[in-house]
């Protein structure tokens, strides 16, 4: 129990002494010890580094999971140490209820059908999500957010400790500093000598003795500022250390973040794809919007737009011509089958001649490669100049 009061005394007399220390610089009344310019360069950029880590990591976090209840949830079960659960995408969800709904409706109708489709389609986009957030989850967020809970904090920790030192070296230098001139000031009355008339010898001989006790207060002085100092030093070093891997840690995110947009390319590409794919098959749904023919019969104008030739006749592809300007090349983006003899198959990054000819739906291109010819989708191509 002694032990502890000792120490606890210590303690209490250590932090006084810093506070006091910080307060007179603070005041102006005291001297501060400088780091030198590289180490406050090194401090700045740490900062900084943490202060855009903080704002990337929980932006990110936000992207890949905006509802807020849905981040606490997660929050709770990493601390618990708990695998959290499965979580449905708002695309699988909405996919699921496009299908009871086509169930209830009748998949054979053309609603239904297409609502059975657009569903599968909406599932297969939940399911490309999810694997986008997870992928991201670890090869982004997990290290951004290891970087603030463990090199961050171990950066702080040792900063905190070397500005501690600081304050000690600094009080130090005080100590020695006042120690001194009190030193020489009874050194000063002790040279002048006794005066008999005026002085009592033993005004004397206590002026000698005190100038003794002050001498022997700055050599104790003086051995904890090399004391002080040789902490200050040996933590400054530990410090910059921290601080030079600060460049690594850079490294470190560059390579994450380029792992980042090579997921998040992945999941619009396949995200595309889908939508590509939903577009055909929409596409090629007969009499998608029969239920709506006696309405249209009744709208003014409707049988002319009916008996429209560009509306009715079907393109037949040998008899369709280049026209003699208009033509243009293409790059393929992605490979294409053709759903019929009228579409054109394509292979991604060759390079094709298209155009187009009156009458043609504008998501469609008329694409000619050697001897073949046939339609071919505007969204797998990329014209060129």
């Amino acid at each position: 129990m002694d032990f502890n009061v000792k120490k606890f005394a210590s303690g209490a007399g250590l932090f006084f002494t810093r506070a006091v220390q910080y307060t007179e610089e603070k005041l102006g009344q005291a001297e501060r010890t400088e780091l030198d310019a590289h180490f406050e360069n090194l401090m700045s950029r740490a900062d900084c580094t943490k202060h855009w880590t903080e704002k990337i990591y929980k932006q990110t976090e936000y992207l890949l999971q905006p509802n807020p209840s849905a981040r606490i949830e997660e929050f709770l079960y990493e601390k618990l140490d708990m695998k959290a659960p499965s979580r449905v995408t708002n695309a699988e969800l909405l996919g699921q209820y496009m299908e009871d709904a086509a169930k209830e409706f009748g998949p054979a109708t053309p609603y239904g059908s297409t609502l059975m489709q657009v569903g599968d389609c909406e599932r297969r986009l939940g399911a490309v999500e999810r694997e986008f957030i997870h992928t991201s989850a670890i090869s982004f967020l997990t290290p951004l957010r290891n970087f603030l809970e463990g090199d961050w904090r171990t950066i702080s920790r040792e900063r905190r400790l070397l500005e501690n030192l600081r304050l000690d070296l600094d009080a130090c230098k005080a100590r020695v500093k006042k120690a001194k001139a009190v030193e020489a000031k009874a050194a000063c009355d002790a040279a002048v000598g006794p005066d008999f008339q005026e002085t009592r010898p033993r005004n004397y001989v206590l002026s000698a003795s005190a100038s003794a006790l002050w001498t022997e207060e700055v050599e104790k002085a003086e051995q904890d500022l090399r004391l002080a100092q040789t902490e200050f030093d040996r933590q400054a070093e530990v410090t910059r250390l921290l601080l030079e891997g600060i460049s690594s840690t850079h490294v470190n995110h560059l390579r994450c973040l380029h792992e980042f947009v090579e997921a998040q390319a992945a999941y619009y590409k396949q995200g595309h794809l889908h939508m590509l794919e939903l577009q055909k098959e929409l596409g090629r749904l007969p009499n998608a919007f029969a239920l709506n023919s006696s309405h249209s019969a009744a709208t003014p104008g409707a049988s002319e737009a009916i008996d429209s030739p560009v509306e009715t006749e079907t393109l037949k592809i040998e008899e369709v011509q280049a026209p003699a300007t208009g033509t243009r090349k293409a790059k393929v983006l992605y490979d294409y089958d053709a759903a019929d003899s009228s579409e054109l198959s394509l292979l991604a990054d060759e390079l094709i001649t298209v155009y187009t000819v009156p009458g043609m739906d504008s998501d469609w291109l008329i694409g000619e490669k050697g001897n073949q010819k046939g339609k071919v989708p505007v969204t797998y191509l990329e014209l060129l100049s």
